[in-house]
């Protein structure tokens, strides 16, 4: 640090031994002034003040002529403190000023008048060689001299000496960094010990970045001053002025969010997030800020309400790389009257705007007649896919929230194109967790929910998991039971997707659970349908359409490969509920219609019809007319 010794006699200012606020000097001389500052008395000689100071002068003038010893100096910049220093100068002691007090001591000089006018060689002027040959070329005297200067305003602001602090900061910070000599303060913790060790391999020892940790030091407004010099002199690059102010909303945005929602200080942290806003770099899809840092002053702008215009910009930032965030970076708490733990509705709209920037359509298709305006993220399909397994992974953590609605569900899942979701195991690990703590859904909001995912996109794991997971549709469990026999049996790649048997055997189930629904919201409870009346329904489905009636023999062995393999690798693993289905599936009623044909001829003209297993089919004895009645409701016709 740079200091500046004045004067030459010994410091003779005492202080009284009565713990009172009095300051004499030591002289055989009595005092024949006394100076009132603040709440302070100095008990001085005239002839020292009246030789170095202006306003003294005129003020003992006017106590002398109303015949009084006692002057009172209000306001003085930076107080008793600083007007002793100025006091002893006039007595020729011995003064010194550095960084902490040279801008105090240069506004008091300047209101006590002690300028050239007065006497040559005066305080004004060798603070100001001080100012210029010291404090100004010194990176960290400047630094603290301009922190100095907020408590003395308005006359740190009228004398330039804030402007000036700010142009050598400043001026220093643009420098190569291959000039700068004075020290600087570099230990953050994103610097790791082998960009040191490389650093100082490399004839480039100074980090490009060496000057933002200083600066983290000043308050807000200085901050903004400062960077704003930084900026116009178009010097330093934009992922250097994102690394300064990410390093700056470090140091002062708190790490706990119950902090921001305390109304002492929810007007400095407004304050703060509109100015790092302010700051960022007007290249939004360049400036190196990593969209981790935007969403937590996203985050924080919602927490302190700091307002749409704010909000607004940060989402539009956000959205430009939005798929390479994290999860944890997406779980923005929601302010009342919002209903949920997390702002849901916040994240849809970020993933509609990245999905429009993109030019992407809920069909996966990038539109061509979009402005290049809305093509600035380059999406490509790596993109896409990592964006939906956010979304995924998203959903799974807010799913638990008991607030959250099946709308708001069904519309965040929903927002990614097809094309972007190639397997659907994420999802199926958020509708499973939405189901499990909302037990009290409703069917139809369960068979809504349900169907967000294809069976067919599901994993080997995720099918034996949803096989067994009575937590879903029934219609559901059956699908999965039957594409996992399919893919057991090696038949994948030749079924595709479900044959119109298959499509119709499921449309059959789903009108049983309507008419269950009915039952239930009426009179009585229906009892379910006999195994014979499921037998009859998933007898009927055939692996192949009658118009490929002639490969019969290669469906007989289809469905006999599948009895024996798919039964053996999964049916030991499935619940009572799925098993109970797997048997109804593949045990006794699931012929193809040819084979029932061939197992009947010759009974008689009409046994190898499609009628016949429908015809075959009698509900059990021992039930009553009422039952008989209500298994002929739920009877395939």
């Amino acid at each position: 640090m740079k200091f500046m010794k004045l004067g030459s006699k010994p410091d003779a200012f005492q202080t009284d031994g009565g713990g009172g606020d009095a300051r004499y000097v030591l002289s055989d001389l009595p005092s024949d002034i006394v100076v009132h500052v603040d709440d302070a008395r100095f008990y001085l000689h005239k002839f020292p003040l009246l030789s170095k100071s202006g306003l003294l002068q005129r003020l003992i003038v006017e106590a002398s002529q109303n015949g009084s010893d006692e002057v009172a100096i209000q306001d003085v910049p930076g107080g008793a403190k600083t007007f002793e220093i100025c006091a002893k100068f006039c007595y020729g002691m011995v003064v010194t000023l550095n960084a902490y007090n040279v801008v105090a001591a240069r506004c008091a000089a300047e209101y006590l008048g002690m300028t050239e006018d007065v006497e040559k060689s005066n305080l004004v002027f060798k603070i100001e060689v001080f100012l210029s040959s010291g404090i100004f070329r010194s990176w960290k005297d400047s630094i603290i001299a301009l922190q100095t200067t907020d408590a003395l305003l308005p006359w740190s602001e009228e004398l330039k000496l804030v402007g000036r602090c700010v142009d050598s900061v400043a001026a220093k910070a643009t420098v190569s960094a291959s000039n700068v000599v004075w020290s600087y303060t570099y230990n953050r913790k994103s610097a790791s010990s082998d960009e040191i060790v490389e650093a100082r391999r490399s004839s480039q020892a100074v980090p490009k970045d060496w000057w933002v940790e200083d600066l983290c030091e000043l308050d807000v407004d200085l901050y903004r001053r400062v960077m704003v010099a930084v900026k116009s002199r178009g010097r330093i690059p934009s992922d250097a002025i994102g690394e300064a102010l990410k390093a700056y909303a470090a140091r002062w945005l708190p790490e706990c969010c119950d902090a921001l929602v305390d109304d002492a200080y929810s007007g400095a942290y407004k304050h703060l997030l509109e100015t790092i806003v302010w700051l960022l770099p007007s290249d939004k899809g360049s400036s190196g800020i990593s969209c981790r840092f935007f969403l937590k002053l996203l985050k924080f702008t919602v927490l302190v309400g700091a307002g749409e215009l704010l909000k607004e910009e940060l989402m539009d930032r956000t959205v430009l790389q939005l798929h390479k965030a994290s999860v944890s970076d997406l779980l923005i708490p929601s302010r009342p009257p919002a209903q949920t733990v997390y702002d849901v509705q916040l994240v849809q709209t970020l993933i509609g705007r990245y999905m429009s920037h993109a030019g992407v359509s809920q069909g996966g298709i990038f539109l061509n007649d979009l402005d290049q305006e809305m093509f600035e993220t380059n999406v490509d399909g790596e993109s896409l896919l990592a964006l939906c397994k956010l979304v995924d992974r998203y959903l799974a953590e807010v799913a638990s929230d008991p607030n959250l609605s099946v709308s708001s569900f069904v519309d965040l899942a929903t927002s990614m194109p097809e094309t972007a979701r190639p397997t659907h195991d994420g999802l199926y690990t958020a509708i499973d967790v939405y189901l499990k703590l909302h037990p009290g859904l409703p069917k139809m909001e369960k068979r809504k929910i349900s169907n967000l995912m294809d069976v067919r996109k599901l994993s080997k794991g995720a099918c034996i998991h949803a096989a067994q997971n009575d937590r879903l549709p029934l219609r559901v469990v059956v699908q999965v039971l039957f594409f996992e026999q399919l893919r057991a049996a090696g038949a994948a790649a030749a079924a595709g997707t479900p044959s119109a048997s298959v499509a119709r055997c499921i449309a059959r189930l789903a009108e049983q659970e309507e008419e269950e629904e009915r039952w239930n919201d009426g009179r009585a409870l229906p009892e379910p349908p006999t195994p014979g009346a499921l037998k009859r329904q998933l007898g009927s489905l055939k692996l192949q359409g009658d118009h490929h009636q002639g490969a019969g023999d290669d469906g007989r062995r289809l469905v006999a490969r599948s009895n024996s393999v798919a039964n053996q690798s999964s049916r030991m693993s499935l619940s009572s509920r799925s098993r109970r289905i797997f048997d109804r599936l593949w045990v006794g009623g699931a012929k193809l219609p040819g084979e029932a044909a061939a197992a009947g001829k010759g009974s008689s003209d009409t046994s190898g019809s499609s009628q016949s297993p429908r015809s075959s089919a009698k509900p059990p004895e021992s039930k009553s007319s009422s039952s008989s009645s209500r298994n002929r409701r739920y009877s395939v016709s």
